[in-house]
């Protein structure tokens, strides 16, 4: 049995390869060899998110506080409250963030496929961003789980 305290690991600042805004990462765990699960804390304030990106082996995030958006490509964009879990697909194309207004932390867990957990793509730029914004939000409690 291993046990990581709390504040025992550093939290570390989203690098602007992978994300637009300030978002902090807080490492949770990284099971050892031969398990392939690992997870984190993150939080992104108003504004902030993800670029595109997709997950060899899917993500599940949990959200723990706030309220954000998160978009499959060409998909709508939909709403995410606390209590709410996400789940991508293997390879599913994404982002997930803040919404302008409030900032949003969630658990992300996905696990490694050949050493790998995440295959980043291009920024949403954000003139996606504010599109989506203005049109496409869906707030009705409907499953997010989409077919790849």
């Amino acid at each position: 049995m291993e046990i990581k305290r709390a504040g025992s690991q550093p939290s570390g600042k989203g690098p602007s390869d992978w994300f637009t805004g300030t978002v902090r990462i807080d490492p949770l765990f990284q099971a050892p060899d031969p398990a392939l699960v690992q997870g984190a804390s993150v939080t992104f304030e108003p504004g902030a998110r993800t670029a595109w990106h997709a997950h060899p082996l899917g993500q599940t995030l949990i959200v723990m506080a706030g309220c954000g958006w998160a978009q499959h490509w060409r998909g709508p964009v939909d709403e995410i409250r606390p209590g709410d879990v996400v789940w991508f697909s293997p390879g599913e194309k994404h982002w997930h963030g803040a919404t302008p207004t409030t900032a949003v932390t969630h658990i992300a867990i996905q696990e490694k496929k050949d050493g790998k957990v995440v295959d980043w793509l291009e920024h949403v730029s954000d003139e996606q961003y504010k599109t989506r914004m203005k049109s496409r939000v869906r707030t009705s409690r409907v499953s997010l789980k989409t077919a790849s």
